[in-house]
């Protein structure tokens, strides 16, 4: 088995991959950092109330990241372009409800950037997708998705 990355559509399936990993990374380490990119009010730990569950939020969305992070690596270097066609439709879902937590009040204008990169990732390799599956159904192209 060769672990390789063959095209546009495994790219950006990678580059998504090693962000989430390494946000996800960042955040299990110091989570105040990703409330702070986000755009959160950053308290410190001590000024916490009783009950307040935001450090343990952020630990386990950032496992989750991490976690995604790595199954996308891999499903790239492995080429799972199965793998790739599920993300696209997901990544548009996750753009919806993260924009509309914006447009909510329940997150700041900030998110939005996790909601665009959710987006443009989606879009790009939906495009990828779209660019290969074309030049595969011309004559002498590779096989069809």
């Amino acid at each position: 088995m060769k672990l390789t990355i063959r095209d546009a559509s495994g790219w950006t399936i990678f580059i998504f991959g090693i962000l989430a990993f390494f946000l996800g990374l960042v955040g299990l380490v110091r989570p105040e950092i990703l409330l702070s990119m986000l755009g959160f009010e950053v308290l410190s730990r001590a000024a916490r109330a009783s009950g307040d569950y935001t450090i343990v939020f952020m630990t386990a969305s950032s496992m989750a990241s991490f976690n995604m992070g790595a199954y996308y690596v891999l499903a790239a270097m492995n080429d799972l372009k199965k793998f790739y066609c599920w993300t696209v439709p997901f990544r548009a879902v996750t753009f919806t409800v993260f924009t509309l937590s914006v447009v909510i009040g329940y997150a700041p204008v900030r998110f939005l950037g996790v909601a665009f990169w959710e987006l443009i990732g989606g879009l790009a390799t939906g495009l990828a997708l779209y660019s290969e599956q074309r030049k595969s159904a011309k004559p002498g192209g590779a096989h069809a998705l």
